[in-house]
């Protein structure tokens, strides 16, 4: 079982709380402090929400007024997958949703230091026929569609958990989005598929936000229903099934108010900014998941990825704060996937080699040889558009007879000088002026093969527009020129030394 779990990349041993010295390491004495100053017991229950976009994980707290407040925010070491929900095992993405963790999701004995279950997939997951298993929160800083902490980090929120068991809580709530559900945040990614189903967790999102309360969380007819309650009318609660129709219920008067409210100014903000031309986040990056900055400041060319990064001087200083936790040496920052990302060597693979996929290109291959160089230098010299290849044949046609021609066309000139000079200085010696005139034969059998050349030029004009469409269909060059570069950077290659 152990090795199976290591396989599929988070430790899964299905375990309760036991005598084990990293799973029993005292709540620290700052976060006791910081519980004191915050009106809050040790044992009172926990929330917890999750973010991908910030990479942050929070502790929420209930204090003794019965409401929940924020006790701290732990920055998350590594997250995999896209923005978005997990929807079948194997495709490294960490889950989005609400999730309930019971003491037996507790895992002490975690390769991965100390861990526990978000109970994924959930009733709403299993309607639509998610698939996937052991999703953790751990240590070891080392994500498959899990979401990682430091050792340090997962003690503590370890034993946050877990003395909210020994003060009598059942389970504790795991809320996990994409992003905080700010407006400006679902603005940002309006064009976004998943954004129905963001909407709809968001609902979740906001009864917290207004109630500072665990909302209580049913599903039915594919789709999450928070803090129902039954009918007035009624004589039971509502019993609800996530594949089923939804039963009569109502949500108290007093939430639903305050969520309208609350929702109807986000949506106000929302349109102005969509009017405002607020910028959409781009989707398909290739880039597997992210990383929080602080940790990513830490390392050599780290990554935040698809998490919120830092510019500039902001990422150096970083370099300089504590990281909260030791960062493993084997942490693989986020990386483009270049399986769905096209390689930036494939295009000019394929316009350099697209000539020799043209069949009429064949025909004009002895003055493509010997007029390469040329037009290659025309071509940086910014005379290599469709336009002007039409224009600069001749030098190209005549590349043959070029070297002849450099070499004759300046003694022509001097030549006929001289030949002006002898008729005006007597005695001239006639033997200098037949050597002097041996030149002009090869001019004269030069120059008249320039007019005709038009023919060869005039089919090298109608063959060389042909090769800017070639350029586009050369897909057997392509491959020959892309296929070194997919291999050595493949998906599997950069993750398979991965625990």
């Amino acid at each position: 079982m152990m090795a199976g779990s290591l396989l599929a990349g988070c430790n899964s041993d299905q375990v309760s709380l036991a005598t084990n010295a990293k799973a029993n390491q005292p709540v620290p004495p700052k976060l006791l402090a910081a519980m004191t100053e915050k009106d809050m017991d040790l044992q009172s229950p926990i929330l917890v929400r999750l973010f991908k976009q910030e990479a942050e994980l929070e502790v929420w707290k209930q204090t003794r007024s019965g409401q929940f407040a924020l006790l701290k925010t732990y920055p998350i070491c590594r997250w995999s997958g896209d923005l978005g929900p997990k929807v079948r095992e194997g495709d490294r993405q960490a889950p989005e949703g609400f999730y309930s963790i019971n003491p037996g999701q507790m895992n002490p004995q975690s390769a991965y230091y100390l861990s526990f279950n978000t109970g994924y997939p959930n009733a709403f997951d299993k309607a639509l026929g998610r698939t996937g298993s052991q999703l953790m929160v751990h240590g070891d800083c080392s994500s498959r569609g899990c979401y990682a902490m430091t050792d340090e980090q997962i003690a503590e929120i370890y034993s946050l958990g877990r003395e909210s068991f020994f003060g009598g809580q059942k389970a504790f709530q795991l809320q996990a989005y994409p992003f905080k559900m700010t407006p400006v945040n679902m603005a940002k990614h309006r064009n976004n598929p998943n954004m129905p189903f963001w909407k709809m967790i968001k609902e979740g999102y906001d009864h917290f936000e207004v109630t500072r309360q665990e909302p209580r969380v049913d599903f039915c007819e594919k789709k999450y229903v928070f803090d129902a309650a039954k009918p007035a009318d009624a004589k039971r609660d509502p019993v609800f099934d996530a594949s089923a129709k939804c039963p009569a219920y109502v949500i108290p008067e007093e939430v639903a108010s305050a969520v309208r409210q609350k929702q109807a100014k986000d949506e106000t903000e929302y349109a102005r900014l969509v009017a405002k031309g607020t910028p959409m986040a781009r989707m398909n990056t290739g880039i597997d998941g992210g990383m929080n900055k602080i940790f990513a400041a830490k390392i050599p060319e780290g990554s935040t990825g698809l998490s919120e990064g830092a510019e500039g001087t902001t990422l150096q200083m970083l370099a300089m704060a504590k990281a909260p936790g030791t960062i493993p040496g084997h942490v693989n920052p986020p990386k483009p996937n270049l399986d769905s990302a096209p390689s930036p060597q494939e295009e000019p693979v394929v316009a350099v080699s697209a000539p020799a996929a043209g069949t009429r290109v064949a025909a004009a291959q002895p003055a493509e040889k010997s007029g390469g160089f040329f037009s290659n230098l025309g071509r940086k010299m910014g005379l290599g558009a469709a336009d002007t290849t039409a224009t600069t044949p001749p030098p190209q046609a005549t590349a043959s007879v070029a070297p002849a021609q450099t070499s004759a066309t300046p003694p022509t000139a001097a030549s006929r000088l001289k030949a002006a000079v002898t008729r005006f200085v007597p005695g001239h010696d006639k033997s200098k002026e037949a050597a002097k005139e041996a030149p002009k034969p090869a001019v004269a059998t030069a120059k008249p093969v320039e007019p005709p050349k038009p023919q060869p030029d005039t089919r090298l004009a109608a063959t060389r527009p042909a090769l800017k469409p070639s350029e586009g269909a050369g897909e057997a060059t392509q491959i020959m020129g892309a296929a070194p570069v997919m291999q050595s950077n493949s998906f599997d290659s950069r993750f398979g030394a991965m625990k």
